[in-house]
């Protein structure tokens, strides 16, 4: 993305940049003072401006490839909130047992870099179970379980909670 001639390219290096937030709210102003350049008047008016559709718009791609994702839309404020998918979630143990769920799923997948076709193959299970992991029709096995976290250990996967990255945030600040 960076370095593409785009308009958007500004904002990508911005959220990039952002490598300890999982969240972050700005206003429209703070928007086009990153751009250096006016926001459209759709962006003002048109929630759909802001969508996650990686094949959407040049700006779409800005934030997607940063690694955020559009949560929240105040066009009354005129203020967007992103969130980084998958850099914090809710780590449910049994022992030391990682009991996996759909956003947990997913970030591993993310981080690794795959579809959902490819790690399904990785695991040795369906696409479809893949699927249904990771949009909560049903959560892993115990066994899956234990196959996701031997995975995520291979694979570097660092299990990442809120106070983790405050504790992070401290430390950089």
């Amino acid at each position: 993305m960076a370095g593409s001639g785009n308009k958007y390219d500004p904002l990508f290096t911005f959220l990039n940049n952002q490598t300890h937030k999982a969240e972050l709210t700005l206003s429209f102003t703070e928007i086009e003072t990153i751009l250096n350049a006016s926001l459209p008047r759709s962006a003002r008016q048109q929630r759909g401006w802001w969508s996650n559709r990686a094949n959407g718009g040049h700006q779409a791609r800005a934030w997607l490839e940063a690694g955020f994702e559009v949560v929240a839309i105040d066009l009354k404020k005129e203020t967007i909130r992103w969130q980084r998918p998958g850099l914090v979630y809710h780590i449910r143990r049994r022992g030391d047992e990682v009991m996996w769920d759909a956003p947990l799923v997913k970030a591993l997948r993310r981080q690794m870099g795959l579809s959902q076709a490819a790690f399904a193959r990785e695991l040795g299970v369906r696409q479809a179970t893949v699927s249904e992991w990771e949009t909560a029709v049903y959560e892993p096995t115990r066994s899956s379980s234990k196959l996701l976290s031997l995975i995520a250990e291979r694979a570097g996967f660092e299990y990442r909670t809120a106070a983790d990255l405050e504790k992070n945030q401290d430390i950089d600040s």
